[in-house]
Order: structure tokens, then sequence, then C-alpha cells
């Protein structure tokens, strides 16, 4: 099975997920934070979605959560995933409290669950994928 393929499709980087993508190739996982109502979120947007402020600043997030929600896909849309199937597209509550959808890979897709604590894949893993993506905790494990 072929991991962290270099011909998958790039993200366009923009003003509004610069950070992300700059963090994400460094193995961190950077969120946005309104100055104005404390709120934390996930996908990077140029306001606030909870009070509409422009007034954000970025941070690290612990890179830890949970699988609330998950769908395997058998048929991906792009060449680049077909020998990965069937892919693990997860909705990962943050320890933030921030949800963010992403893959789970290093797991038999039959073995997720709801509950699953995942973990971001390390740096040195996670330059082989264009976005922030997830494998099981060791704590999953013990």
């Amino acid at each position: 099975m072929k991991m962290g393929s270099k011909d998958y499709p790039q993200p366009q980087k923009d003003a509004d997920n610069q950070p992300l993508l700059d963090g994400w190739k460094q193995g961190r996982l950077m969120l946005q934070r309104c100055k104005d109502c404390g709120s934390q979120f996930f996908y990077p947007r140029p306001i606030c979605p909870n009070c509409w402020s422009a007034t954000l600043q970025w941070s690290e997030a612990t890179g830890k959560g949970t699988i609330v929600s998950f769908s395997l896909v058998h048929r991906p849309n792009h060449p680049s995933f077909f020998d990965e199937a069937p892919i693990v597209l997860a909705e990962v509550l943050l320890n933030e409290d921030v949800p963010i959808l992403a893959r789970v890979v290093n797991v038999n897709p039959a073995a997720v669950r709801i509950g699953m604590i995942v973990a971001l894949l390390p740096a040195v893993r996670a330059v082989g994928y264009p976005l922030p993506t997830f494998e099981p905790s060791p704590a999953e494990y013990q």
C-alpha cells in the first residue's frame, strides 16, 4: 500500500490558510482563535464564525483528539488515492474542543471506531500528506 504519496492534489495556499499549511509542513496543527470572543475553530477563514470579528490569531494545537464520526471512502475521486482505498475520513474532536475533518492512516479500516484516540502524524511523516493527517494514538493500544 502506497502511503504519503508526493502526487496527491495540493491545496491552494492563500492569505487565510497559509499559517495552517506552513505549520503542517513542520508537522504542527495550527488553529485560529478570535481575539474578541475567544472562539477557537477550524477551517481557516478571514472572520470568526461565532461573532464575525476579523481579529484572529493563530496558535498550535496539541494534535490529539477523538474520532466522533468516520466514513470509509472506497471510491476516491483522484487517481493518487486509488491504491489506498478504503481511506478513513474522520471527524476528529480535538482536545481543544474543535472539530476537524481529516484522514486517519496507519490503521486497519475495519478497526476504526467512534471514540478512538488519535494523534497527529509526527513531523517526519507529515510531509508526505498535503493536509493534517492523524493516526491511532499509542494510548489507544495500551
